[in-house]
């Protein structure tokens, strides 16, 4: 296996060229914070150790997590009109909006979600899930461990969220890419967090074929990263790699509303004429895959915009935000 897999390594190095950018284009930084320390203890493993006010209604928690073996990263929050996290009686509709692969927890403030008049009622949780964390606990060799972003999100953020900052446990939850996949996972991995899934161009049947897998063998191996620490080997760990490929949950999604979407790599309105890109071709099987195993499951609430020709950039997530809020705000009953 030592040779095999220093061939898929060496192949999927090559498509890690086609990472999500940080943020769009426009983003601009946002203005200096002002920065104050809390510490509120938390049983679950977490505790904010600061805050910083970014920008209107844009609020950075700084959290040490036990899952993340005591490090500190950050959660962007896009609070709603009126959000006082000192009012213990506040609960407000909680929308996770999740980032890609090679980007972080501010990937999302670029676009214009701070505008939407949709988001000015419902709490926007943006955590941070590593350069290259796949929304997993990570395997590392059966010994687990550092880093469990999964565990960290769905058990950590989601008390101190909820104790503390007004959230609710009425949620859904969206993302880009790899975020796409963790929406996926989110969802079907944890039967009634997430009242419904958005994914834009995600990673959606990894164990599609070859070309996906090496793909993505590529991305684990990002930033110099052994990538058998993440789900293990693909041939002996294909048990691991099932639980974390939204294809084989189908099942555990088709009671919920549903929304895939992706271009078919090609270039697009947004894109300069003559383009291709092989991820977003990649991911548009894997998605198509997906919305077909839905289907033969019985999903009732699916909705899929294959829109062809596209390619894995901003323009077209941001757009596909505003397309599927309608279903996610009225998941929220807002």
């Amino acid at each position: 296996m030592p040779g095999q897999l220093s061939r898929i390594v060496g192949r999927a190095l090559l498509a890690t060229a086609l990472f999500v950018p940080l943020a769009p284009a426009q983003a601009a930084p946002p203005p200096a914070p002002t920065q104050t320390a809390v510490v509120p203890d938390s049983p679950r493993g977490a505790e904010v150790v600061g805050v910083k006010q970014v920008a209107d209604r844009l609020t950075d928690l700084s959290v040490r997590s036990q899952a993340l073996g005591g490090r500190t990263v950050n959660v962007r929050l896009l609070t709603p009109d009126g959000w006082d996290p000192a009012d213990r009686s506040q609960h407000w509709p909680t929308f996770w909006l999740l980032h890609g692969c090679c980007g972080d927890y501010t990937s999302w403030s670029g676009t214009d979600i701070a505008k939407i008049p949709g988001l000015r009622n419902v709490l926007v949780v943006m955590p941070e899930a590593g350069w290259n964390g796949w929304y997993s606990d990570w395997w590392n060799y059966g010994a687990g461990g550092d880093p469990a972003w999964e565990t960290f999100h769905t058990v950590e953020l989601a008390h101190l969220l909820e104790h503390d900052w007004g959230a609710s446990s009425n949620r859904v939850v969206a993302g880009l890419s790899m975020g796409g996949q963790g929406a996926l996972l989110y969802a079907a991995r944890h039967p009634g967090m997430f009242r419904a899934v958005a994914a834009y161009s995600g990673s959606a049947h990894p164990l599609l074929n070859d070309e996906s897998v090496h793909r993505i063998m590529g991305f684990f191996a990002g930033q110099g990263n052994d990538p058998l620490r993440v789900w293990g080997d693909p041939v002996a760990q294909r048990s691991i790699w099932e639980v974390h490929d939204p294809y084989y949950l189908a099942h555990r999604l088709k009671s919920l509303p549903v929304y895939l979407s992706c271009g078919d790599g090609t270039a697009g309105p947004f894109d300069p004429p003559g383009k291709t890109d092989a991820l977003d071709s990649d991911f548009n099987r894997q998605n198509h895959a997906l919305a077909a195993e839905l289907q033969r499951v019985g999903a009732k609430h699916l909705t899929t915009n294959f829109y062809g020709p596209g390619t894995h950039a901003w323009p077209y997530w941001q757009r596909e935000l505003h397309a599927s809020l309608p279903m996610l705000l009225q998941a929220l009953q807002r």
